[in-house]
């Protein structure tokens, strides 16, 4: 009976590896998921879509009465701000699967991220604020890391962060 002999290959590469369909799966319904956590459901988008497309007509926001048209205009310009989120939050959670050291980071990076939005909103968007206060905005904007979070755990259940 000959002796067999087995050779493994063994490659190594270092360039990142590309999008999968479940990546691209991943990150549209995280942003879904984050982009559907609302506290006024069709004012807010009201609001900020007039912000966004229509300026001038921000001068009274307590007067605005909800349009379907910019609710459609935010909703669009939302759901794509979440979905480029949620896929940024999938590669970095890639990244930290690979490297559990690094989950320290992105958690930090997480804080500084929502509190940069509370600062800049406070800084930039003091007619808004009258209508959404700040605590509403800080609420949903943690309900819909929350949602998106929550999706990410059930997806990535042996996820181990390392400081």
């Amino acid at each position: 009976m000959p002796a067999s002999s087995s050779t493994a290959r063994c490659t190594t590469s270092t360039a990142p590896p590309a999008p999968s369909r479940g990546l691209r799966r991943r990150a549209s319904r995280a942003g879904t998921e984050g982009a559907s956590a609302s506290g006024h459901p069709l004012y807010t988008p009201t609001v900020l879509g007039t912000a966004i497309f229509r300026r001038a007509a921000l001068a009274t926001p307590e007067t605005l009465s909800v349009s379907l048209e910019m609710v459609g205009m935010f909703t669009w310009i939302h759901v794509l701000i979440f979905a480029a989120l949620g896929g940024v939050a999938s590669r970095l959670l890639a990244m930290v699967e690979r490297n559990p050291s690094w989950g320290f980071g992105l958690l930090l990076l997480f804080v500084v991220f929502e509190f940069g939005f509370v600062a800049a909103a406070a800084l930039l968007a003091s007619p808004i604020l009258r209508v959404i206060p700040w605590p509403s905005a800080l609420g949903a904007n943690l309900l819909a890391a929350a949602a998106m979070s929550a999706y990410f755990w059930r997806r990535h259940p042996h996820l181990v962060v390392s400081p």
